[in-house]
């Protein structure tokens, strides 16, 4: 983080090299102007965000930067990159007191270079010259937007992708450069800050109507945000109860259209003798073990598998197009994967050999219409595997007697 802003000071050191002609500073004003009255009007909105956001988050500073990196001299580009973000953090940022000051120092360095690196790229094909004649024209002119934009992101999201894994350690690369749908609202934005830019080489006035479209975008990413948190375990990141209820019932729904020989699976999963982590640790150490158990789980299943939590310390597996065989020997991974789960508390102490019972249910093996036979199904096997001395797995089915009876949680999930 240090080495960023050191590489940002040197940068605006730099761009004091470049003269600033006079026409520049209305623009810069305009843009100024625009970017502090889109985040004035939408602050409750970002504060709202970033309450929910448990992962770094797409700010929607770009399209002001883009803009300024396109039409104004590199020294004033880099000043309205520092401006725009010490006002986003007097309205936002130091209401947060788990976002300290250094980190916005961080992200403002991080936008200083990739605000140059596009400045650059806008110089070098002549974009801004054009553009500052109010001539911008011709596949050259195409190639510099497109240029600027990519490099812009891309030492966005190399630099954010280098202190993600340096610091929280994701399980692949992937999921340090963001999801497709962050990476699409940063595509749109850049797209929003070329148009920007082309229509104040017309008039700096012309910026004033896509603060407009910057607060109803603001609105529209919030509205998909709360979507997902509303989906969202608060506790471990996994579905909820009632998401994964839902989801597991299209499923079986869609596979019971689908011809002979289709197949659902779901896992019933509890934690043995988690009460007594609780009653030993303290609950703010059990919840860090269910949080580095719903990690465990989330890596040990497959791609398109979805893990739930279903309240305490049990967890639901939904598992499509998964057949008995392949349905145990995933379980049988979750389980040695759990065995590896180590928390330490604040007094020394560790908890660690941990295991879990798991109960399995295949439709069809288990005759069942609905999901709550299936889970019923999984519930007793689950604790036919509690009744044979934990840490281990049980199927459903092999031993049925009766008719399944749906299990009473099951008719209320979020219960």
């Amino acid at each position: 983080m240090l080495s960023v802003d050191l590489l940002a000071l040197i940068a605006i050191a730099a761009t004091t090299a470049w003269p600033v002609p006079a026409g520049a500073w209305p623009v810069f004003g305009v843009l100024a102007g625009c970017a502090a009255l889109h985040l004035h009007c939408s602050r409750w909105i970002e504060r709202i965000r970033r309450d929910h956001s448990h992962l770094p988050h797409v700010d929607l500073c770009s399209i002001w930067m883009l803009a300024g990196a396109l039409v104004l001299p590199p020294s004033l580009a880099v000043a309205l990159v520092v401006l725009v973000y010490a006002h986003r953090w007097w309205v936002v940022g130091r209401w947060d007191a788990s976002r300290p000051p250094h980190r916005n120092v961080f992200t403002t360095s991080m936008m200083v270079l990739a605000t140059s690196a596009a400045g650059a790229v806008a110089g070098v094909t002549g974009l801004r010259e054009h553009l500052a004649s109010g001539r911008p024209s011709g596949w050259l002119d195409f190639v510099g937007l497109v240029g600027a934009g990519a490099a812009q992101w891309l030492v966005n999201t190399a630099l954010v992708a280098i202190v993600i894994l340096l610091t929280v350690r994701p399980r692949s690369v992937r999921d340090a450069v963001g999801s497709a749908s962050d990476n699409l609202l940063e595509a749109g934005q850049l797209a929003m800050g070329v148009f920007v830019a082309l229509a104040v080489a017309w008039w700096p006035g012309f910026a004033l109507p896509m603060v407009v479209a910057a607060v109803a975008l603001h609105r529209t990413v919030l509205i998909h945000q709360l979507e997902l948190a509303a989906r969202t375990d608060a506790k471990t990141g996994l579905l909820n109860a009632e998401a994964w209820h839902l989801q597991a019932s299209l499923e079986l729904d869609r596979t019971r259209r689908q011809p002979p020989g289709a197949t659902v699976g779901l896992f019933m999963i509890d934690v043995d003798h988690f009460k007594d982590i609780n009653d030993t640790h303290g609950h703010q150490i059990g919840d860090a073990v269910l949080r580095r158990i719903a990690v465990a789980l989330s890596g040990a299943v497959r791609r398109g598998d979805a893990v739930g939590r279903f309240g305490g310390e049990e967890f639901a597996v939904l598992l499509p197009g998964v057949e008995p065989g392949e349905a145990e020997a995933i379980a049988e991974r979750i389980r040695r994967q759990v065995h590896q789960v180590v928390a330490d508390d604040a007094e020394g102490g560790r908890v660690d050999g941990l295991t879990v019972s798991i109960g399995i249910a295949v439709w069809p093996s288990v005759a069942e219409d609905t999901v709550e036979g299936l889970l019923a199904a999984a519930d007793a096997a689950l604790y036919e595997a509690k009744r044979q001395g934990r840490d281990q797995v049980q199927v459903a089915g092999r031993h049925r007697r009766v008719r399944w009876m749906p299990a009473a949680r099951s008719e209320h999930p979020g219960a």
